[in-house]
């Protein structure tokens, strides 16, 4: 994907390039002018890249080679399940400063690390706010993969521009609670997360300014867009992260 598209959202100046790597990225400008780059690995796996740092968010080995990554100076795991937690990629991409973050259950599988918890907040990168959130599963069949007040998902605020990264997590009464996000990250399938009509239904809780499904698996993700192409200003992007 060598293009280049430039758009406004709520003001901000939004760019979407190509990363120098094999990966999809898209760049978002905060109300200061500076750049955001949202790198799209795979399932559950980012990477933020923000002031020449990086953020490595549920790193796993069996979606990329991340010897091939710059060394991350923040690690976020939202919980402990092996698609996104990955003991190996975690030290691939460690180095001395590297600062980790993660719930509870994770930090205990890993060994070292910062807990955070829903409700938490703390500064990464020095100016960066991250707010853990709430992520679980509602419907009673599916409570015991993602039990509440286990699990995090992550709001990042970079100079004003506000990025959710919701990790396994359905249509919670939580989200109402999100405010001002620019861009949103929302998990799609089954039977771990959420439905497309969850999805949807999700993103008109808080209504973020971009969407992004993923962790979608087989999921036929194109019927997110016509669940909100009416009554709705959410732009629904899709990136390759099956």
């Amino acid at each position: 994907m060598n293009t280049k598209l430039v758009m406004f959202v709520c003001g901000m100046l939004v760019a979407a390039s190509a990363w120098a790597g094999p990966y999809d990225t898209d760049t978002f400008k905060t109300k200061s002018n500076k750049e955001v780059v949202i790198t799209f690995i795979k399932h559950g796996s980012l990477m933020l890249t923000y002031g020449g740092k990086h953020i490595q968010i549920d790193p796993v080995s069996q979606y990329a080679d991340y010897a091939t990554f710059p060394k991350a100076d923040v690690i976020l795991i939202t919980h402990e399940h092996p698609d996104h937690l990955d003991l190996k990629a975690i030290q691939t991409i460690t180095k001395n400063t590297t600062e980790l973050i993660a719930n509870e259950a994770s930090q205990k599988k890993i060994g070292k690390g910062k807990v955070v918890k829903n409700g938490d907040k703390a500064t990464i990168l020095g100016t960066v706010t991250l707010e853990a959130v709430p992520a679980y599963n509602t419907t009673p069949e599916r409570k015991m993969y993602h039990p509440r007040y286990r699990d995090n998902g992550y709001v990042l605020t970079f100079d004003g521009l506000r990025i959710y990264i919701a990790g396994d997590t359905e249509d919670i009464p939580e989200l109402k609670n999100l405010k001002n996000i620019n861009v949103a990250f929302l998990p799609v399938n089954q039977p771990y997360t959420m439905t497309v009509e969850q999805a949807a239904n999700a993103a008109k809780m808080f209504s973020p300014k971009v969407l992004y499904p993923y962790h979608y698996s087989t999921t036929v993700i194109e019927g997110l867009k016509n669940e909100l192409k009416c009554n709705t200003e959410i732009e629904v992007r899709i990136r390759q992260m099956q």
